[in-house]
């Protein structure tokens, strides 16, 4: 049998030419499924929930890398096509359920098409954020991923307004922990809700920590960042702070 194969995904760049110290990615910035997959068997309000996207995410991203002067790289398709932040051959890379709705066009699927959908939507955003971790060499200091999570989760609630999840370099994490919680209204989670054990950390792993880079994922909830006021108002708090945190590495030992 012919494995299927579909047309790549280019990543979109945003701020290309910045020529800051930190790159940002965003794994999860769309929810976009091409018509070859018809909806993979959803409805269109089932594509605009949390489990097929992080909504808010793009903007506070885009934001963010024009704020600092910083490349960013964001994914353009649905991570139920195939979890940009996931390892392609992780049984949870493309998911059969997304919280409690089945995903139908995700069950049973060959190791052709399983491949197929790594060609077209993972290999091109990771190869893109190589590119341009690459090419700013001389300059970059750290890579951070932009996600949002929902306020709640399988029936429990999440009281974080935004979450570090951090791994083997604690830096930018203890640093932004430390701005944040001056402001006594926020609610800051350390690994909450999630943590590298949760399997999230495979983009940074790859492109930041096996290249020597400071590494964060800040996790904002997505309620907070679901109108232009919000994302707005999150990405003018995060930018300085990241440049602080940022220009003190040099000053803080890895730990």
């Amino acid at each position: 049998m012919k494995p299927p194969k579909f047309s790549v995904a280019k990543p979109e760049q945003s701020h290309a030419a910045g020529r800051g110290p930190v790159l940002l990615v965003c794994d999860h910035a769309s929810n976009f499924v091409p018509e070859d997959f018809g909806a993979l068997g959803l409805t269109q309000d089932d594509l605009k929930k949390h489990f097929a996207w992080d909504p808010g995410a793009a903007e506070v991203t885009r934001l963010i890398s024009q704020l600092l002067d910083c490349p960013a790289i964001l994914a353009t398709a649905s991570r139920l096509l195939i979890d940009c932040n996931r390892d392609p051959g992780d049984w949870d890379a493309i998911v059969e359920i997304g919280e409690a709705t089945p995903i139908p066009g995700n069950v049973g699927l060959s190791q052709e098409e399983r491949a197929a959908r790594t060609e077209a939507f993972h290999t091109p955003f990771h190869e893109c954020i190589e590119a341009v971790r690459n090419e700013g060499a001389d300059r970059l200091k750290a890579v951070v991923s932009i996600h949002s999570f929902t306020p709640e989760y399988h029936g429990e609630e999440r009281p974080w307004h935004i979450g570090l999840v951090h791994n083997s370099d604690h830096r930018l994490a203890q640093s932004l922990a430390l701005q944040l919680r001056v402001e006594d209204h926020l609610t800051v989670g350390d690994n909450e809700p999630y943590g590298p054990g949760d399997g999230v950390y495979y983009t940074l792993t790859r492109h930041a920590e096996r290249n020597g880079l400071a590494s964060l994922m800040i996790e904002i909830r997505n309620d907070l960042i679901a109108t232009e006021a919000g994302q707005s108002a999150w990405a003018q708090r995060l930018a300085p702070m990241l440049r602080n945190a940022v220009e003190g590495l040099d000053a803080r030992q890895a730990a």
